[in-house]
């Protein structure tokens, strides 16, 4: 294991905002799929991520970014995490707004070459000990002025991912990231036969939007291009610098004034790409078993079969019957017995107030499920 006296300047971030679109309904608004145990580990998304972070870097240098009506159950969930661990946000920004307020605060908190590093809330990774030791070139890297990524072994051709297109090596200028590379480009999901491509020259990895950076390098490419932003967080970061007594009414006065403002963006568009075309993004392979639980696919690719047709079932597998059924993927919330006759490659979730029956190959269409019903006002079942 790294030793966190290797790390001091470093602090990991937590954002956990996103609702889950693609899980519904199993994951709403009012409750996303980052509080949930889709695997049945006993432990949450968010949790096992704070557990990963923590072994790494200690219970005191992770704080969690998210939404207001998520701060009582991140509390519940870490206890371990006191106020000033909390970053909350009162309506969603997109990454670079979360990952930023965390990292001005951060910085005035310890100085402005302290190191932030962005580990989503709902990812599932395996090897432990690899996954330290990128984050650990991932650092070394970061102080050496880098915004740096860590980049997934791609297993398959996969369309579901952003990809990274690795560059030179960095060892000579970065002794202790022996794996370090420059970024030559972020690339988008790519289509079937793109992916292909990429997967055969070896030269590509996915984005698991995993970045490690020194805040004022962060904060200054804000300043420079997204002047706005960089002010209103800004603002707001100093609020949270004002005597304890006083904090709360000042910080949630800034909030009202200044985030509603805010530019709502993705990390990727507005720092790593750019930096990218400028050379001023690296990557650290991540050599470690690593999902994005995005759908229901995903799911079910980390779920043992609960029979010999491949059935995969979240949750209850005695409230599942299969009859002449495979490739299927269950999740019965509602507490019925699920019957499937002669049902093959379909996800069936249960819940007590909504349905869903799809194909699997369409699982990454459930996004747009949730965008009809939106538009039709079905809010209460979000």
């Amino acid at each position: 294991m790294v030793e966190t006296n290797d790390l001091c300047d470093f602090h990991a971030i937590i954002p956990a905002g996103g609702t889950g679109t693609r899980l519904w309904p199993l994951s709403r608004a009012s409750r996303p799929k980052f509080l949930f145990d889709p695997l049945g580990q006993g432990r949450t998304l968010l949790q096992s991520t704070f557990d990963r972070l923590a072994a790494i870097v200690g219970k005191d240098h992770v704080v969690v970014s998210t939404g207001w009506r998520y701060v009582q159950p991140v509390r519940e969930q870490l206890p371990e995490l006191d106020a000033e661990s909390i970053f909350a946000e009162p309506v969603p920004r997109d990454s670079t707004a979360a990952i930023a307020l965390a990292a001005a605060v951060l910085a005035r908190r310890y100085g402005e070459q302290t190191i932030v590093g962005s580990f989503a809330a709902d990812h599932v990774i395996r090897g432990a000990e690899a996954f330290a030791e990128s984050v650990r070139q991932a650092v070394a890297t970061a102080r050496a002025g880098y915004v740096t990524t860590i980049g997934i072994a791609a297993s398959r051709p996969s369309t579901a991912f952003g990809y990274i297109h690795q560059g030179p090596s960095l060892a000579a200028r970065i002794p202790k990231a022996p794996s370090a590379r420059k970024v030559e480009r972020f690339v988008e999901k790519p289509d079937a036969p793109t992916a292909q491509a990429y997967l055969s020259t070896g030269e590509y990895r996915w984005n698991a939007g995993m970045f490690v950076m020194r805040a004022d390098v962060l904060l200054n490419h804000l300043r420079e291009g997204r002047p706005v932003m960089y002010e209103a967080i800004s603002r707001i970061a100093d609020a949270y610098m004002v005597s304890a007594h006083t904090r709360d009414e000042v910080v949630d006065e800034a909030m009202a004034r200044y985030w509603p403002s805010i530019e709502k963006i993705a990390f990727d568009y507005a720092v790593a790409e750019p930096l990218s075309v400028r050379g001023g993004v690296a990557m650290i392979p991540g050599d470690f078993g690593w999902d994005d639980i995005g759908d229901f696919n995903s799911v079910a690719a980390l779920l043992p079969s609960a029979n010999e047709h491949n059935v995969k079932v979240m949750g209850d597998t005695d409230q599942v019957m299969c009859l002449d059924s495979a490739g299927d993927v269950v999740a019965p919330v509602s507490g019925r017995t699920i019957v499937l006759l002669g049902v093959n490659d379909m996800v069936v979730a249960d819940t007590p107030d909504a349905l869903l029956i799809a194909p699997r190959a369409r699982s990454q269409e459930i996004k747009s499920v949730v965008s009809h019903l939106q538009a039709e006002g079905r809010e209460a079942i979000l």
